[in-house]
């Protein structure tokens, strides 16, 4: 009987206080039902019992204990029990001596009674239930039992519940006593019910045989022999199975709870997003947070600034299971993984926020990945690999640049945590020599901020003697006062140390020599990449509901799973924050005083342009400045087209067409030589020549209208980039090739033409000739000079001495020059015994002279003469232009060679023409097309800018726009955090 009222009684009140009697588990309410006569040796002290049973114990047992106290007015309110008929006296002690059939129908009265009894406990419970919930809530609390005493059975997240569930909204929630008795049974139909029940106990051809009190006080007496011979170490395993499976049953309804709130605030948060609430949708608290971690993070990369704020900084050993640890938070497999290859190569920051929808996304890009995609999770994993790759420099291994990624979704607890590099003992093949050094500088410059949170991860299934982050944050952190030690691999641990105390030892902090505020231990799966979440939750919660760890009590529930690490790192998380997000908005707020009057001491008539807006103000300058050159002339460019290039071919044409033509006597060959060497000049060497001339000047005008640019906003500060986009746009342009094939027809159809229409064509002709030779003739003269030395005058007036080799070319040239006296029409070359008669008159005057000194010596003074003589036949044919109108016939006077000036005159202003055209057409519009691009990539790459744009003035404009950046972020999400308070 005492069984089946416990069953019953448990149904009215899931709270009831647990005791063990023998092998069985009973209620304190069915305690106090059971007589004395059961065998029951003891009895519960009244004032424990819940008030419930506190008002049964009252009803049956008034008489009992009449020094009992008073029960609680408040059981009154809870069950009608009170008010039922008092139980009959009992029988005088002379009526022993009925018949069989009076004890048996006396017995089967008690049984119906006892059944009623029962049934008046149920509607009482569900009726005074019902009532009692719509009381306040310090009514309720004031009705509860106590059980200070048992909340050890309890873990302690459930006792966290209450600050998160409103009791108030609850009780107001629950039905009306109308409804409620709607709700009860036909009492009608459960009294017919105990009539049938009651016949079939009085029936006399019933062949069940009565029950007896004998046999439950029996069957109790041996439980309670055999719970006195069971063994401590027995008592011990069961108490702590009971513990165990109480602590998984409160975990599953948690469980189940908050899987029931995470669909609701989905289904809330997506009306929202929807505009169904109609109104204005902000940022989130962590979001604001993690805004202003990014600015500070490009504000100095290198932490040079006070920057406290807090964060989660996630360090371990190489392959210790960091990622799947932060995976396992952020309910998501997006990292990109490697089997025992370095994975992250630079600081990943984690936003983990709670949204409708399970998705990430990066700071500067706009694109969301859905993380329930396994499509999405590897093109996120891929662009994670991509831009660690990008970040690492030419040589390196590791980076310092932090990557910004927000992970949203339903039951996501909001923190920032950025992984970091595993740390690791030794520089492998393929490393850069520093890895290791710059790996630990990485790490303590994350870990030297004193709000920071160090979650230490470290590796269960090995030795952790050979761990070495452990060493490296007890020096960060000696006192363990921000340390949240996680050891993973757990399931690994177990299997194959030999002494799991060990594994006590750890979590307990008395292996490792640092310390710690917490201590937890985690399992991130089997092993295999292609694991999902939710089969890693089921492992872990497997491994640890069978592990003897737990069951053992070597570890406690609340440090075991990843669920409770998340709480707890949250927690921690906004505990930090809270404690010091005001101070370090203070210490923003007086560094921004600091810049603010350093501004207006030295720059107080110049507006506070930061580095990109002093680049955009850079970019329209030289914007302007490129299209400046479509304002050009043609005449200008022409003419400065018609320079260029006669400057570069000028000599080509002197010393490899005309001079060896001219040595020539006859003007057919004259003609026939000019031609050959036209056409192969024309077909290898002209056009490229053309070209390279055409876009230096592009070049040259480009960078003199750069310089002479005067706005009434110039500024030197832009002197560098100006320079380095020039540089950059001419080092990308590329001319047209076909433009090429186009000019190379051009000049060939120019020089092959030798009519000249007009005496002014004629006179042009001579006289670009004439200035051809006198340049050259200067050129020469000035060679001469220098390889003999000073003359006499300049000897005797400047006292200026000649060398020893000029005094030998001083002779050789008097020599020489003698040689050119006897023989005006001599050949430009030497004959062998001319050099050696040469030498020999040399060394009758004690001069010794080499024969190719004498050969060198004798190409300038040649030409010098060569020069003259053509300067003197330039001066007879400027009237020699009838002469060639009758092409020199019966004309002692040929002047073939002004033709060929005329035809190469002719060839450089049709080609300027032509180069004019492609430049003003095309190649202006490419060359600021370049320019273009070449400041848009410029402009999106912060370290060129930094380079190109320097100076304590942009440095502290920088520095004064970031700081109130950071400021205002900061007060802005100061003011959210007292909101949510």
């Amino acid at each position: 009987m005492c069984d089946f009222s416990m069953h019953l009684c448990h149904l009215a009140c899931n709270n009831s206080t647990m005791l063990r009697v023998g092998s069985k588990v009973t209620c304190m309410a069915c305690r106090s039902l059971v007589p004395t006569r059961t065998g029951v040796r003891f009895r519960i002290p009244l004032q424990k019992l819940h008030p419930l049973y506190r008002a049964i114990h009252h009803r049956y047992y008034g008489n009992s204990n009449s020094q009992r106290p008073p029960h609680r007015t408040a059981a009154r309110y809870f069950t009608s029990m009170s008010r039922l008929p008092m139980r009959p006296p009992k029988p005088p002690p002379g009526s022993g001596g009925r018949s069989y059939q009076q004890k048996r129908n006396f017995w089967v009265a008690r049984l119906a009674a006892r059944l009623l009894k029962l049934r008046y406990i149920l509607l009482g419970s569900a009726v005074g239930g019902g009532y009692t919930a719509k009381k306040t809530y310090d009514e309720w609390k004031d009705m509860l039992p106590d059980f200070s005493e048992y909340n050890w059975v309890i873990p302690d997240f459930v006792w966290e519940l209450g600050e998160q569930i409103d009791l108030e909204k609850l009780s107001k929630a629950l039905p009306e006593m109308e409804e409620i008795a709607k709700l009860l049974p036909d009492f009608d139909k459960i009294g017919e019910n105990f009539t049938f029940i009651k016949s079939l106990l009085t029936s006399e051809t019933s062949g069940e045989p009565p029950l007896k009190a004998t046999d439950a006080s029996t069957a109790a007496s041996q439980d309670d022999k055999h719970y006195k011979k069971s063994s401590d170490k027995e008592k011990i395993d069961q108490l702590q199975e009971d513990l165990l499976r109480t602590q998984l049953k409160y975990q599953r309804m948690l469980e189940r709870l908050e899987k029931e709130n995470k669909e609701l605030r989905k289904v809330v948060l997506q009306k929202d997003d929807k505009g169904i609430h109609q109104r204005k949708v902000k940022k989130s608290l962590i979001d604001l947070y993690s805004e202003v971690l990014d600015i500070l993070s490009d504000y100095d990369a290198n932490y040079n600034t006070h920057d406290h704020l807090p964060r989660v900084v996630v360090v371990g050993d190489q392959s210790a299971g960091k990622t799947s640890v932060l995976e396992m938070i952020a309910q998501a497999r997006i990292f990109p993984r490697g089997s025992g290859e370095m994975m992250t190569r630079s600081p990943v920051k984690v936003t983990l926020s709670e949204g409708p929808h399970h998705v990430a996304l990066f700071k500067d890009s706009g694109r969301e990945f859905d993380l329930t995609k396994e499509e999405d999770l590897a093109a996120l994993r891929h662009e994670i690999e991509l831009r660690m790759r990008k970040s690492v420099k030419e040589g390196q291994t590791v980076s310092c640049e932090t990557i910004s990624l927000s992970v949203k979704g339903p039951g996501i607890q909001r923190m920032v945590l950025v992984d970091l590099p595993g740390v690791i003992s030794t520089v492998t093949t393929g490393m850069a020599s520093d890895t290791k050094e710059t790996i630990f500088s990485i790490s303590k410059a994350y870990m030297q901020n004193p709000n920071a949170i160090i979650l230490c991860i470290q590796d269960g299934s090995v030795d952790a003697e050979r761990s070495i982050v452990t060493d490296l944050v007890s020096q960060m952190d000696p006192h363990g006062k921000r340390t949240i030690f996680v050891l993973t691999k757990v399931d690994l641990a177990e299997k194959n140390l030999a002494s799991p105390s060990r594994i006590q030892q750890i979590v307990e902090g008395k292996l490792f020599p640092m310390k710690a505020l917490g201590y937890f231990a985690v399992v991130t799966g089997k092993g295999s990449s292609g694991e999902s979440i939710d089969s890693i939750k089921d492992y872990e919660e497997d491994f640890f509901q069978n592990s003897r760890l737990l069951r053992d009590g070597m570890l406690k529930a609340h440090q075991v799973t990843t669920k409770n690490l998340s709480l707890a790192v949250s927690d921690c998380f906004w505990k930090m924050v809270r404690e010091s997000v005001e101070q370090q908005a203070d210490v923003f707020k007086a560094s921004r005083f600091n810049l603010e009057t350093e501004w207006k001491n030295n720059y107080p008539r110049l507006r506070e342009l930061d580095r990109n807006e002093l680049y955009e103000k850079a970019k329209n300058e030289i914007l302007d400045e490129v299209i400046s050159l479509s304002q050009v002339t043609p005449q200008h460019w022409e003419a400065i087209l018609q320079k260029k290039l006669w400057e570069r071919v000028s000599t080509h044409v002197i010393e490899n067409i005309y001079l060896p033509a001219a040595q020539t006597m006859d003007s057919g060959t004259f003609n026939t030589t000019v031609d050959i060497k036209l056409k192969q000049w024309t077909d290898k060497q002209l056009p490229h020549k053309a070209l390279e001339v055409a876009w230096e000047t592009l070049q040259e005008e480009f960078a003199r209208f750069m310089a002479e640019y005067k706005g009434k906003d110039q500024d030197d500060i832009f002197d560098k980039l100006k320079e380095a986009v020039k540089d950059e746009s001419i080092k990308r342009h590329k001319w047209n090739e076909r433009a090429m094939d186009s000019l190379r027809v051009i000049q060939h159809n120019a020089l092959e033409d030798r009519s000249i229409t007009d005496k002014p064509q004629w006179d042009a002709a001579i006289q670009f000739m004439e200035q051809t030779l006198q340049s050259r003739l200067k050129d020469t003269e000035t060679v001469i000079k220098d390889m003999v030395g000073p003359d006499w005058k300049e000897r005797w007036m400047n006292w200026k001495t000649r060398t020893s080799d000029q005094h030998i070319r001083n002779e050789t040239k008097s020599e020489l020059e003698r040689l050119l006296k006897l023989h005006d029409e001599h050949t430009a070359y030497l004959a062998n015994d001319e050099v050696t008669t040469v030498r020999k008159n040399l060394e009758g005057r004690a001069v010794e002279v080499d024969p190719v000194l004498i050969k060198d010596t004798w190409h300038q003074l040649y030409r010098r003469h060569f020069l003259q003589k053509a300067l003197s036949h330039c001066n007879l044919c400027k009237r020699g232009f009838y002469y060639y109108q009758r092409h020199f016939v019966d004309s002692e006077l040929e002047c073939n060679d002004v033709v060929l000036f005329w035809r190469i005159q002719r060839m450089l202003v049709i080609t300027a023409n032509t180069l004019r055209q492609q430049l003003t057409n095309t190649e202006v519009r490419r060359l600021e097309k370049n320019v273009k691009e070449v400041l848009e990539d410029f402009g999106e790459d912060t370290e060129k800018k930094s380079q190109l744009i320097t100076g304590r003035r942009v440095q502290l404009a920088e520095d004064l726009k970031k700081v109130r950046e950071i400021q205002e972020k900061l007060e802005a999400f100061i003011e959210a955090l007292h909101k949510e308070k």
